[in-house]
């Protein structure tokens, strides 16, 4: 039973190697790149065979061009990292105001907003409703909320 479940598995994989087909590549007039099994009628193609890596040819390439890609990657990582320290830092500072206005929408019974052409007071409904909104915008936007 197991001799021939591992020849089935065998059997199955070198079948699907086997089966790799040829992949065409053509320019269109608009000059798009296109990719396809089947070549197109009237287009001058290029074949490109998928059973190996383009340009890999020796395996001292190889390990060059994996050390390559490994690299990149690395360089993509890093640049990820920074913008998402820097994104944390612009939240936390957002969060920083954010709380800084509770408090004053909170403590101060006379706050005052800018508008066209001067300066409006809040009325305690108004102040009550931003205090409100203020503070479901630190729940769902900062990590230590209130």
């Amino acid at each position: 039973m197991h001799r021939t479940i591992a020849a089935a598995l065998v059997m199955l994989a070198l079948n699907t190697t086997s089966q790799a087909a040829s992949i065409y590549k053509w320019v269109d007039a608009q000059g798009v790149t296109h990719f396809d099994a089947q070549p197109p009628a009237g287009q001058q193609t290029q074949q490109i065979d998928i059973k190996t890596p383009t340009g890999a040819s020796s395996s001292g390439s190889s390990s060059q061009v994996k050390g390559d890609v490994q690299s990149e990657q690395r360089a993509i990582d890093a640049d990820v990292k920074k913008k998402v320290a820097q994104d944390e830092a612009r939240r936390s500072e957002d969060c920083k105001i954010l709380r800084t206005n509770l408090a004053q929408l909170q403590n101060n019974p006379r706050v005052r907003e800018q508008v066209e052409g001067g300066l409006k007071r809040l009325n305690e409904d108004e102040r009550k409703a931003r205090a409100a909104e203020t503070e479901t915008a630190i729940k769902e936007n900062c990590t230590d909320p209130l």
